[in-house]
């Protein structure tokens, strides 16, 4: 796995439909944290860099799946959403 540049991330979150804070409760770490990340000033754990890959392989192979885990960040919590982003990441 490569270490995603700070444009990646920013990328991935995007293409989620993910605010800072929204990624940063998925990924356990307060939203400056991913500002900085974002911004090259700090780098994600090498846990964080296996979630947001399987975060973009979620988004690559079910492009609406970031509207779903929004609404479950709101309505059924963390879990919920994580549970959905890495279902769609494995699944064929």
């Amino acid at each position: 796995m490569n270490m995603p540049t700070a444009d990646a991330i920013r990328d991935i979150r995007k293409v989620l439909g993910l605010t800072q804070t929204q990624l940063g409760q998925l990924l356990g770490v307060h939203s400056l944290t991913v500002s900085k990340w974002e911004r090259a000033v700090l780098t994600p754990s090498p846990y964080q860099m296996a979630m947001l890959d399987s975060f973009k392989k979620a988004g690559e192979r079910k492009p609406l799946v970031g509207g779903t885990v929004v609404a479950l960040l709101v309505g059924a919590g963390i879990a919920a959403a994580l549970y959905l982003l890495l279902k769609a990441a494995l699944e064929d």
